[in-house]
């Protein structure tokens, strides 16, 4: 139960430094950067591999890049949409 609190907590870590880091806010608050943290860890796992700090089974640099990736095409997206409609 601890591990999966701590998971939360360093996926919504990583989810705000990637927003930071592109100046973008990432929809949905605090939830959005937790899925945001979580989602680009696991992005950045399968591109990058395993290598790194490690903290919560999150390996840091490929998470925080998988994350920042993820951000990105979101607001993409996200642009796009608004100005389709």
């Amino acid at each position: 139960m601890i591990s999966f609190i701590w998971y939360l907590i360093i996926g919504g870590i990583l989810g705000w430094l990637a927003g930071v880091i592109l100046g973008k806010d990432v929809p949905g608050g605090i939830i959005g950067n937790i899925v945001a943290g979580v989602i680009g860890s696991w992005i950045g796992s399968m591109i990058l591999g395993n290598w790194g700090w490690r903290v919560s089974n999150f390996y840091v640099f490929p998470a925080l890049i998988g994350a920042v990736v993820l951000i990105f095409i979101v607001s993409i997206i996200l642009k796009s949409m608004r100005k389709a409609t």
